[in-house]
């Protein structure tokens, strides 16, 4: 520690000052200022978490008997000063950037500021310095939560790939749609454009969802990370549109009631979750495989396909456990019933009016099943006092045991698609809102500006006079359309 703490202590204040002068100026810290003081925080992290007689985490300042006893006391303390000072210039840098990111909404400029790319890896190394402190992580992301704006144009600027994002995962409370969806889009391979190994399809319109199962429930997951070759038999079009166009169209027919592979919600037909009765086809698991493989597909290259999913499904993906109040959109009647059971006087449900025991009856090839929801369930009547149990064993058969095969068989697709071992990451890191403008979009009219603000252009620079008149002409195209 005594060898180290010289070394964390130049380089922090070295940080200091160069924070500094980025709140006034274009210029801030070097990269490798900044990973070698990350480089040092390892072994002083490690050896601080080890200590015994400060408590975890520590209280600041440290009492006088923490001087006598326990090693490392003073490197503690200064550590902790090290913290509080920078952490309080970086929400001075966060305020000053916030003043640009508002030039920057107001059209009077672009972003341009060569410091700004390394605060989110000093905020990073911040973040676990305040783990061993008391009340420091509280002080930490109330700084950040203070400067949210200024936080989300970082994450969409300067957040890699190859970087660590879990800190800033965890805490959706500072993030926007922008950042959380960027963060959730570098969990995917990148798109390599190397038109050589392209996926290739050849899809007859007539046989859509067959033939598109065929191609891509039996590719090698590493084929469909490199990018789709789409083409419609007997047709000249290729492309990005046709390849759009097949996502939405497969999309629309994997999810089509018809087909039982998926249910609708009854209050709103967009919003999806696997069928219990799904397994009447004996290649229902491969469907549900091949379904997370295409959305998982659809969301890499960033094509909406019209369909969003229902709160319980979105929650299992996540890991997440289903209460009560997750049903809603679901089966409105269930959660109606269940609701009036948990509202109904104590006296009336003792009196086993409702003639209530642990079980629920289940409806498979036209007949009707009873199912214990728990051993001895037939025997077990509902009263006041595990009502409550009742009616969460209900709601986790009904929407977690009865499609736990589907859910688990969609997830094992998606996954094939995602960076290995990040598919309840990615779900836990977005809100069920943010997924549904990824799948779905907005319903609300287009804002031509704000398409603008976020066109990405290949073999076209923005200024370009064909990209001039496009613009120009979009308000009055959109207009007659509408």
């Amino acid at each position: 520690m005594q060898e180290i703490f010289p070394f964390v202590s130049e380089l922090g204040s070295k940080l200091s000052k160069d924070l500094t002068g980025s709140v006034a100026e274009s210029m801030g810290p070097s990269e490798a200022v900044v990973k070698d003081f990350s480089a040092f925080l390892i072994p002083l992290h490690s050896v601080i978490s080890e200590q015994r007689g400060f408590g975890s985490p520590i209280s600041m300042p440290l009492k006088k008997r923490a001087f006598n006893c326990p090693l490392y006391a003073k490197e503690i303390e200064q550590l902790h000063v090290i913290f509080i000072d920078l952490l309080d210039i970086m929400e001075k840098c966060l305020e000053k950037m916030q003043d640009s990111s508002n030039l920057k909404t107001n059209g009077e400029g672009e972003l341009n500021h060569t410091g700004w790319s390394q605060y989110l890896f000093i905020l990073k190394e911040l973040n676990n310095i305040a783990k061993l402190y008391k009340g420091a992580e509280e002080k930490f992301w109330t700084v950040l939560r203070l400067r949210k704006a200024s936080l989300c144009v970082l994450i969409v600027r300067y957040a890699k790939r190859t970087d660590d994002h879990q800190w800033l995962l965890q805490h959706k409370d500072v993030t926007d749609f922008d950042s959380r969806r960027h963060l959730a889009m570098m969990m995917f391979p990148e798109l390599k454009e190397d038109y050589e190994d392209l996926h290739e399809m050849l899809i007859d319109r007539s046989q859509l969802l067959a033939e598109s199962f065929e191609y891509i429930v039996h590719a090698e997951s590493d084929t469909l990370h490199v990018g789709l070759f789409m083409e419609f038999k007997n047709e000249e079009a290729t492309g990005p549109g046709v390849l759009r166009e097949w996502f939405f169209l497969v999309t629309q027919a994997i999810f089509d009631p018809q087909n039982a592979l998926f249910v609708a919600c009854p209050s709103d037909r967009r919003r999806f979750y696997p069928n219990p009765a799904s397994k009447v086809d004996p290649m229902h698991l491969d469907y549900f495989t091949f379904s997370g493989r295409v959305i998982a597909l659809a969301l890499m290259h960033k094509v909406q396909v019209g369909i969003v999913f229902d709160r319980v499904f979105f929650l299992q993906l996540a890991g997440m456990h289903i209460s009560l109040e997750d049903i809603r959109d679901a089966d409105p009647c269930l959660y109606s019933s269940c609701k009036q059971i948990l509202q109904m006087d104590p006296e009336f449900i003792d009196s086993d009016a409702l003639g209530l025991t642990f079980v629920r009856e289940v409806e498979e090839l036209g007949s009707i099943k009873v199912v214990e929801l728990c051993p001895g369930g037939k025997g077990i009547v509902v009263n006041s006092k595990n009502r409550e149990k009742y009616v969460n064993l209900l709601i986790q058969h009904h929407f977690v045991t009865s499609i736990s095969d589907p859910v688990s068989r969609f997830a094992r697709g998606f996954s094939d698609i995602l960076n290995p071992g990040e598919q309840k990451l990615f779900f836990r890191s977005l809100e069920l809102e943010d997924l549904d403008w990824m799948l779905y979009g907005s319903e609300s009219a287009i804002c031509v500006e704000d398409w603008k603000a976020h066109t990405e252009y290949s073999s076209y620079k923005e200024t370009d006079p064909q990209i001039s008149w496009f613009w120009e002409a979009c308000p009055y195209s959109i207009t007659s359309v509408e």
